[in-house]
């Protein structure tokens, strides 16, 4: 692909709570709690997602030293409810964190949405020269009464905040090597089932049950067919993540992975991929939960403030999320960035 590079990264997280507190006042089951792996949990105050998105931006953008001008493109990712209804995120996250004219837009592909956002905004910078960069953000608020973060999808604990990532045609502490993607739309009936269209939000069920629809979904279809679908979806796209990078997984130090319960990413990655653990996030994402859309761009920011990463590494970043689709990119690090700590 054309060169690209990552100029900065940014994250805002709010505080968390102890997994173990949320079994005690009866939020959280035992059970749940020990089959995830949950150790603690980011969670919001008043602060809304788009708020939180603007936080990551801006932090980012100075990381980057990106002036207004220099963003071509703002994306913004996003999972569950921004704030408002019938309303742009994107604008307001161009507004507060740039004030700029460029195009401004909002990505909806769920969990997978922060990597699709990078997708777009490769192929955008790379079809004119003239477009320095772009500016692509995450963020997400899951909270009652829509959205149960300890139960509404049991096997992963939601956590809420938010993400930010400076894509530029011309320099970076990180190339990107390869990006691929890989959709199976016959599986998006899994966040769907059974339930009926309907004419206004949570008409049909006041708050989101992602259990009950995959239950419904695979009464129809069988458990085989989904298990064999998304095994096959998720081994291709990390093949040819690695085929267009020239690499083999080995090749790889660090694997930014979803954040999704224990359980989850042993059966996905773990154990079919032959993963240690401690080569992934997944010792730092038991603690903040999953991000929505941000969890690959949460990933990269931790693994390069906490030093995790540095010049002559390599970095695999993997995405997925209903519909379903499935992302991989393979990141060259070239240089500590500034704004990391030295040892």
């Amino acid at each position: 692909m054309d060169r690209l590079f990552i100029a900065a990264t940014g994250s805002w997280l709010p505080p968390r709570i102890r997994t173990e507190d949320a079994v005690a006042d009866g939020r959280c089951s035992a059970s749940l709690a020990r089959s995830t792996g949950s150790v603690s949990v980011a969670v919001a105050g008043e602060e809304s997602a788009p708020q939180m998105a603007v936080g990551a931006a801006r932090r980012a953008l100075q990381r980057a030293g990106a002036l207004p001008g220099d963003i071509s493109l703002v994306l913004h990712a996003s999972f569950f409810h921004q704030g408002h209804d019938l309303w742009a995120p994107a604008s307001y996250v161009q507004r507060a964190a740039l004030g700029n004219s460029c195009p401004a837009m909002e990505v909806r592909q769920v969990s997978n949405g922060g990597m699709a956002a990078l997708e777009l905004a490769s192929a955008y910078l790379a079809a004119d020269p003239g477009r320095s960069a772009a500016l692509i953000t995450t963020a997400d608020k899951f909270c009652p009464p829509g959205f149960d973060r300890w139960r509404s999808d049991p096997g992963t604990v939601y956590g809420d905040g938010a993400t930010a990532l400076v894509l530029s045609r011309h320099r970076g502490f990180a190339r990107i090597r390869s990006l691929t993607t890989v959709s199976v739309p016959e599986l998006e009936g899994m966040h769907r089932g059974d339930d009926p269209f309907q004419d206004t939000p949570f008409s049909h069920r006041p708050q989101v049950d992602l259990e009950a629809c995959k239950r419904a979904f695979l009464a129809t279809t069988g458990v085989s067919y989904a298990v064999s679908k998304v095994a096959a979806a998720q081994e291709a796209v990390v093949k040819q993540a690695l085929a267009e990078a020239e690499l083999e997984l080995a090749d790889i130090d660090r694997i930014a992975l979803p954040h999704l319960g224990r359980r989850r990413l042993q059966a996905a990655y773990f154990g079919p991929l032959d993963i240690d653990p401690q080569r992934t996030t997944w010792p730092w994402s038991r603690q903040v939960g999953h991000l929505g859309a941000g969890d690959p761009f949460a990933g990269l920011d931790h693994l390069t403030v906490s030093g995790a990463l540095g010049p002559g590494d390599t970095c695999l970043l993997v995405s997925v999320g209903a519909g379903f689709t499935w992302s991989c990119a393979v990141l060259d690090i070239l240089e500590r960035p500034e704004w990391v700590e030295r040892p």
